[in-house]
């Protein structure tokens, strides 16, 4: 069938408004072209030090939907987000759908795109969880600490880091009091408030994937964290895996060993100093090693994926990378496989 397209249609104006502020919030007016159908949209580009590339991101609301279109320009398979995802679906925890595509921006073709679903309310309402907020952690201020990582200094606010993109400021309160809690409480009330606050068996799956897939700015950034509605504690989403199996964020190759089994951040740590969580942390890294993280496993998704773009990746002249570096790729992914099947499993006898 071929990669699906995506048309879009920016009058001069709006695009040069779009231009003169590549860090604005603000969107501006575009189309969506189906057949010879004009649909209303809302643009604007996304993204961090991406959005200086010569290939950008895209934020699209169309109604009451949101889209990313990610360039994936720093990672030369442009699979790893897709696959990050795919594997935190096989290991339990909820993930953003994603799939590729061709954008064609006013008749020009801008060539392979990563087409993610935004984790919004309508995201939660699609899954039929009962979300009362949502909290995206947007840079490296979120890591659960009371301390700023940049000064070693306390933060000015204990929301520094996170963006409330669902509910009220009672709901940014109620996280800070979160974090409060979780850096001064002690011992048997502190793992009682986790418990209570926390669903930890999630946590703990959210943990094991960002271990696995080696993301190493994944502990205090690239998630999203949302309270439940009902159940009334919070549970966590992974967010923007480009930088995994065997690259950072910017493609560079890294070692196999780049993340520690134990993982970052203060939450990780005050968790894994209670003996139980502990113990069930390590009882999920054995099943996911023994059942989803093998080359076995992983290898049908890598090709498919492979299959579906590599005609396509050829001939998109906006790529970073040269093609053969495309084509070496699923090799270096099964090979960071097996690297890190031996190094998590040394670990756990030392966890």
């Amino acid at each position: 069938m071929g990669l699906p397209f995506r048309h879009i249609v920016i009058q001069h104006d709006e695009q040069m408004a779009l231009e003169e502020n590549i860090w604005s919030p603000k969107y501006v007016n575009a189309y969506l072209l189906k057949g010879n159908v004009r649909e209303p949209i809302q643009l604007r580009y996304r993204g961090g030090h991406t959005r200086e590339y010569p290939k950008r991101s895209y934020e699209i609301v169309r109604g009451n939907e949101t889209i990313h279109l990610n360039a994936e320009y720093d990672d030369p398979s442009l699979i790893r987000n897709a696959l990050s995802f795919q594997f935190f679906e096989w290991i339990g925890v909820p993930c953003p759908k994603a799939h590729h595509c061709q954008l064609i921006l006013n008749e020009q073709s801008q060539g392979v795109y990563l087409e993610i679903e935004a984790v919004d309310s309508n995201f939660f309402r699609q899954r039929k969880i009962p979300v009362q907020s949502i909290i995206y952690a947007v840079n490296g201020k979120a890591n659960f600490s009371l301390i700023n990582p940049d000064t070693n200094e306390r933060k000015a606010s204990l929301f520094k880091g996170y963006d409330l993109v669902k509910g009220k400021d009672s709901d940014r309160q109620r996280f800070k009091l979160f974090i409060l809690k979780l850096n001064t409480l002690k011992n048997l009330q502190l793992y009682k408030y986790l418990s209570a606050n926390l669903d930890i068996e999630n946590y703990l799956h959210w943990l094991a994937g960002v271990v696995f897939t080696g993301n190493y700015d994944g502990f205090d950034q690239n998630y999203a964290i949302y309270l439940h509605k009902i159940k009334r504690y919070y549970r966590i989403i992974p967010w923007d895996y480009e930088g995994t199996w065997g690259r950072n964020c910017y493609g560079k190759r890294v070692d196999s060993d780049l993340v520690r089994v134990a993982g970052y951040n203060r939450l990780t740590k005050n968790l894994l100093a209670f003996t139980r969580v502990r113990r069930r942390y390590k009882e999920i890294l054995k099943e996911i090693l023994a059942k989803t993280f093998t080359v076995k496993k992983i290898s049908p998704g890598i090709y498919q994926m492979y299959r579906e773009i590599a005609p396509y990746i050829y001939r998109d002249n906006a790529r970073k990378w040269p093609f053969h570096v495309f084509e070496e790729e699923p090799a270096l992914i099964q090979n960071y496989i097996h690297e890190r099947r031996k190094i998590i499993a040394k670990a756990l006898s030392e966890l």
